[in-house]
């Protein structure tokens, strides 16, 4: 089965982006319930389907399959609005790969930083430039930010 265990942090200062690269992102969420979440993505010129379980912890399944451009862009149609616009960049920093995602359209301005673990009780040395953890914080998911994107926080 497949597993997620991450760690979502706010990210600080701008130290992060030296040397780094980023991919664009689009998402749409087909289902956002709290026991499950099916995402379709698109990642430059490939599709991907995502289903995920309910939260517990840090922890949940997650299943990730490839498809067809074609296939992601005809679902993405029937996915709710807004999409989750974002571009991502991955660090690796010592053991642990930090995804770094800074989000565009309804919720630019927002700038996450997310590393996945082995297990939930993993010390994890955090860089200079990550802020508060906000793993159990709901807002932060992308499933979320859907219906209560980040600019409508203030």
């Amino acid at each position: 089965m497949g597993q997620e265990i991450e760690r979502k942090y706010l990210v600080k200062g701008e130290s992060w982006r030296v040397g780094s690269q980023g991919e664009v992102y689009c998402q749409g969420y087909i289902t956002r319930e709290p026991q499950r979440t099916v995402r379709v993505r698109i990642v430059g010129e490939q599709g991907y389907l995502t289903i995920k379980g309910a939260t517990q912890g840090i922890t949940r399944c997650e299943f990730e399959y490839p498809i067809p451009l074609a296939d992601a862009r005809a679902l993405l149609d029937l996915c709710d609005r807004p999409f989750i616009e974002k571009t991502r960049y991955k660090l690796q920093i010592g053991d642990f790969l930090w995804e770094i995602d800074e989000f565009h359209g309804e919720n630019q301005g927002l700038i996450l930083a997310e590393v996945e673990l082995p297990d939930e009780n993993t010390f994890v040395p955090l860089p200079d430039w990550v802020g508060e953890e906000v793993s159990q914080d709901g807002r932060y998911y992308n499933a979320n930010l859907v219906k209560f994107p980040y600019k409508q926080w203030f």
